[in-house]
């Protein structure tokens, strides 16, 4: 018999075991992408009280761009996400008021940064409650001032006062629950 040396050689499909293998670093692959989009990129949080109403409603879900402050420090009027400096495991959501150099006070239920009483369209409710940190106030260096935009019910810079911007883990940017409300922050 003459063998045709021209003809293409014919391969065995890959066993099970190798598809095996293949689909589990696909999947391990997946998963550490999508681990370190979550981690480094953007995150969803879950809004646990009415501190930001009317902003963002209670159980509502939020979008946090994560490495926008790498690049730019926060900036007043961003809704940022940051640690609970009371200790708790859940981070906040509050909205950046005055940066540092910025003084901030209160007077007859506004919030005047530098002597200016700022518009708040956004804000529910006047100040009624002072807090405990002594007013006026300049900010230090590296850090921010954070309010909820729910005024009447919102812990915030008025009793744990300015927060370094290391403890800012992310910007709001998008409100992605639910589907009715869906919207840029």
């Amino acid at each position: 018999m003459n063998e045709d040396t021209n003809s293409p050689e014919v391969k065995p499909p890959p066993s099970f075991a190798r598809w095996v293998a293949e689909l589990l670093l696909m999947v391990a692959i997946a998963f550490v992408v999508a681990h370190g989009i979550r981690t480094y990129v953007v995150m969803p949080y879950t809004i646990p009280s009415g501190s930001m109403i009317p902003t963002i409603e209670i159980n509502e879900r939020v979008l946090a761009n994560k490495f926008i402050y790498r690049f730019k420090d926060p900036e007043p009027g961003d809704i940022v996400v940051l640690d609970d400096p009371t200790g708790g495991t859940i981070p906040l959501i509050k909205r950046v008021i005055a940066v540092e150099g910025q003084e901030v006070d209160i007077n007859d239920g506004r919030v005047f940064i530098d002597g200016i009483a700022l518009e708040e369209p956004y804000i529910s409710g006047a100040v009624t409650e002072m807090g405990e940190v002594a007013l006026p106030l300049v900010m230090p260096a590296d850090t921010v001032w954070v309010m909820g935009d729910n005024r009447t019910d919102s812990t915030d810079a008025r009793w744990f006062g300015p927060q370094p911007v290391a403890s800012v883990h992310g910007q709001a940017f998008l409100r992605i629950w639910p589907l009715s409300r869906i919207e840029k922050l």
